[in-house]
Formats: C-alpha cells, sequence, structure tokens
C-alpha cells in the first residue's frame, strides 16, 4: 500500500520513526490545539466557562459511547487510569472464599496484581499460562469451575500482541452466568469493539495510547444492569445524584456509571480526548483497523523474509493487532533496542524481544525505514 496522507493531522518530527502507539501515543495537531486553547482561555479567564467545560464532558461520553457501541451514554465513566477502573470491579464484588478468578499470566500488571490482591479474602486467582500455539481462549474457559465469578482478560496482549477472541470468551461467560471484564486499552483506538458483541460485563482502557489522548483518563464501561450492584469504595462530590446541590445532608449515588467518578473531572486530559475522539471517529473507526492490520502485515512479511530476524508475534490473522514482536538473531535485546534508540526509533523492549505498534496513520515509508534498519 503506498503512502496516504493519513499523517497529514500529526507533526511527528521529520527523523523520528514512531512504532509506539501501544505506549504511549503522540497527540495529533488538533489534541494539541484543544489543549493549548483551554490553556489559554483558562489562564485569562479562569473557570468562567466552566458550563461549557461540562458540555465537552458530556461530549466526550457520547463519543466513547459510539465507540464501544454501549447501549446508553449512562454505562459511561470517566476514571484515572484502566488500573482504576479495573479495581472498581475488583473491590466492587461481593467475594466469598472460595470464589474463583480466572485471567492469563501473561497479562500486564493492571489487570494481573488487582485480581492477586483478592487473595486476602480467600479469593482463588487462577493465571493461566498458554503457549504460543495453544487455543488461548480455550485454556482460559477450561480452567473455570462453579466457583468462577469472572473472567477477566485484554482484548490485545501488551507484550505479544496476540489478539483474543473475545466474543467466544463472552459467549461462554454468558452460558454459565460469568462475569467478563475486558483490558481494552491496546484494542480501543486501533480495532473495532463493540461491547455487546463481545457480552462485555466491564469494560476499561486508558485513553493515551491507540486512542491518542493524554495520560490521566480511561474509559470504564459498567453494563447497566451492574451499575447498582457493584459495591463502592471511593467517595465523593462528584458521584451522588444531585452534585451541585453541595449543602444537601442527604444524598444518593448517581444512578449513571458517573456513581464511580469520586472527584472532579480532569478537564484538561476530557478536552485531550475528546479531540482525538472526533478525529478517530472521522476517520473511522472500520478504516483504521483496516490500516494498522496493513501495516502488521506488511511488517509481518518483511520480517519473515529476513534471516537475522525471528518473528515472536502470531503469524494467524485472527490473533493480529497493531503489535508485532521481533528478536535480533545476532545481537542482544537491550543491543537492538540502544541501535533503535539511536536511528530515531521509538518502541519498546517487550515480549522477550522489541516491540514495533504503527498507528493506521504511519507513513509506508516510515515502515520501509524501519524494516532496513534491521536488515544487518
Amino acid at each position: 500500500m503506498p503512502d496516504n496522507n493519513d499523517d497529514k493531522d500529526f507533526n511527528l518530527k521529520h527523523e523520528l520513526i514512531h512504532v509506539n502507539h501501544a505506549a504511549v501515543a503522540p497527540w495529533p495537531i488538533q489534541t494539541k490545539i484543544a489543549v493549548q486553547a483551554f490553556a489559554v482561555e483558562n489562564s485569562e479567564q479562569g473557570s468562567v466557562n466552566y458550563p461549557d467545560w461540562m458540555a465537552h464532558e458530556t461530549r466526550l461520553r457520547e463519543l466513547l459511547q459510539k465507540l464501544i457501541h454501549a447501549d446508553s451514554v449512562e454505562e459511561i465513566a470517566l476514571l484515572k487510569s484502566t488500573s482504576e477502573a479495573l479495581s472498581v470491579v475488583a473491590y466492587g464484588i461481593d467475594w466469598q472464599p472460595g470464589d474463583s478468578v480466572v485471567t492469563a499470566a501473561e497479562e500486564f500488571p493492571s489487570n494481573r496484581l488487582l485480581w492477586q490482591s483478592l487473595q486476602q479474602f480467600g479469593v482463588d486467582v487462577r493465571l493461566v499460562d498458554y503457549l504460543p500455539e495453544d487455543d488461548a481462549e480455550q485454556c482460559i474457559i477450561d480452567a473455570c469451575d462453579d466457583t468462577t465469578r469472572l473472567i477477566s482478560i485484554s482484548a490485545v496482549q501488551y507484550a505479544s500482541g496476540r489478539r483474543i477472541d473475545l466474543v467466544k470468551i463472552g459467549e461462554f461467560c454468558d452460558q454459565q452466568n460469568i462475569l467478563f471484564c475486558v483490558d481494552a486499552i491496546q484494542q480501543l483506538g486501533a480495532l473495532c469493539f463493540d461491547v455487546n458483541e463481545v457480552k462485555a460485563d466491564f469494560v476499561a482502557a486508558d485513553g493515551h495510547k491507540w486512542l491518542l489522548g493524554a495520560e490521566g483518563l480511561a474509559l470504564f464501561y459498567c453494563r447497566k444492569k451492574h451499575l447498582q450492584s457493584l459495591k463502592l469504595s471511593q467517595y465523593g462530590w462528584h458521584m451522588v445524584e444531585n452534585m451541585h446541590d453541595f449543602a444537601a445532608s442527604d444524598w444518593t449515588p448517581a444512578r449513571s456509571a458517573r456513581r464511580f467518578e469520586c472527584g472532579s473531572p480532569n478537564m484538561l486530559g476530557i478536552m485531550a480526548l475528546e479531540a482525538s475522539l472526533k478525529l478517530i471517529h472521522s476517520v473511522g473507526m472500520e478504516n483504521i483497523e483496516d490500516k494498522v492490520l496493513d501495516n502488521t502485515r506488511f511488517l509481518y512479511q518483511q520480517f519473515s523474509s529476513m534471516a537475522n530476524i525471528e518473528l515472536l508475534s502470531s503469524a494467524q490473522a485472527k490473533q493480529q493487532s497493531g503489535i508485532i514482536v521481533v528478536r535480533h538473531k545476532h545481537k542482544s535485546n537491550d543491543e537492538l533496542y540502544e541501535y533503535l534508540k539511536q536511528h530515531h526509533v521509538l518502541c519498546a523492549p517487550r515480549g522477550g524481544g522489541i516491540r514495533f505498534s504503527p498507528h493506521y496513520y504511519t507513513p509506508r515509508h516510515k515502515l520501509e525505514q524501519l524494516v532496513s534498519l534491521l536488515d544487518f
């Protein structure tokens, strides 16, 4: 596929090869402009326009609802991070000794440590280990029994780029009355996602990776039927139904997912993520997914023909994502990583190799430069 002009919305330095969206993404130009405008407005006028700021917050919820195809904006909460969102779930369920949680051993700590912390309450936390050639979904399912209350899995594994068949797991959970929690941070903004198709009860995802937003703001989706059943562990003015009645002595938690937002909203992060999501929706998630996967296929084809490169990511199309991990046969990962940094490649050492994660807008000639750099 020849270069297109998708990168017109970004102003990365010419010499930089940015293939690290699975870590922290650069902001689009319109996001930078939105943040600059907000900073100028705040510095010159203070909070005069706070009602307008709240309108941005409302629009962001609507954009997130559209992104994941949620039934209602009331199912969308804005939290600080994926970790906080997952913790809302982990500490919102009324666990009983002997209950079990099933997740993958290869999960990022955000989706592993908090479940392990439940062991203090007698919860059996099952970390499922599987080989690259295994049916990961079936391994997860086989680890469940009649004690299993919840399965938590990443839509795309951060270290290998393996895309999980969420529909298969979601259908199993639905049939067995098991809660289904998805860490979607490595999918949202890169690959299409439909919360109803995968039958997820809870979804968490920071906005600073494929969604091209700022750190410090995350999506939390809670299916409507669970809003009242999750116990609350954080309290503050913003999570009550009548949040502007500051003098009220009686209060109730909000009926919507705002009940999980205890304090003041991250307005700066809201301005940034709203602008980035407007761009994503204007390009279209179907188009973005096609371009992301085309970049992955291109890199896979190029690397697979190089005698000095070992591919660590899956060759199966259904398991591929925006992440591809490789290892050099004659250089250590540390040596290769330092070499790439010296040549202005922004990537990450992950999964026993070096992880590359280009986005939809990444120019093809930048990927060709990357391939050439590894051909030694």
